[in-house]
């Protein structure tokens, strides 16, 4: 059986979405219902029996459902940005309500609404790039000799004479 194809950024629909936005604050994507309790979750781990472990916005891991009309049309893979809703009654376990793209997942990511425990697409806040070129100035300064202690003088001890005199 073949493998199954790496899913792609769409760099044309990413620079579509985000020009659409350059003035206003407005989404362009669907967000979770925060009435309804949705939230972001990242795809864990595929359990198998239409199941994955979900790590959620609010820092737990909980059993999602992939429900039957979504199972057939859309694959939920390891580390796709999914939209979870948690159970009434039962918290450790929800159902799986969307799936996102990879080009979607990346918007969200620059636009920052995603919390940072599913924000694993990279792109946060630019200040990632910002921190790493002070890293790299910072190593730069440390390079530099540091002037070395001088020698402590070492205390002379008294010689004994073997000149054979007693």
């Amino acid at each position: 059986m073949g493998r199954r194809r790496e899913e792609e950024v769409d760099e044309e629909l990413l620079a579509k979405l985000e020009s659409d936005d350059a003035g206003s604050d407005k989404i362009r994507v669907k967000t979770p219902n925060k009435r309804i309790n949705e939230m972001f979750a990242i795809a864990d781990q595929i359990l198998g029996g239409r199941r994955i472990r979900a790590v959620c916005g609010d820092g737990e891991t909980r059993l999602a459902r992939i429900p039957g009309k979504m199972r057939r049309r859309q694959w939920v893979r390891e580390g796709d940005l999914i939209i979870i809703q948690p159970w009434d009654f039962q918290d450790a376990k929800a159902d799986v309500r969307m799936r996102y793209t990879k080009t979607q997942a990346l918007y969200l990511s620059r636009k920052g609404v995603l919390p940072e425990v599913v924000d694993t697409f990279g792109m946060g806040d630019d200040t990632a790039s910002e921190d790493d070129s002070g890293i790299w100035e910072a190593s730069d300064k440390r390079s530099e000799p540091e002037p070395e202690p001088e020698p402590e003088p070492e205390e002379a001890e008294p010689e004994s004479d073997d000149d054979g005199e007693a």
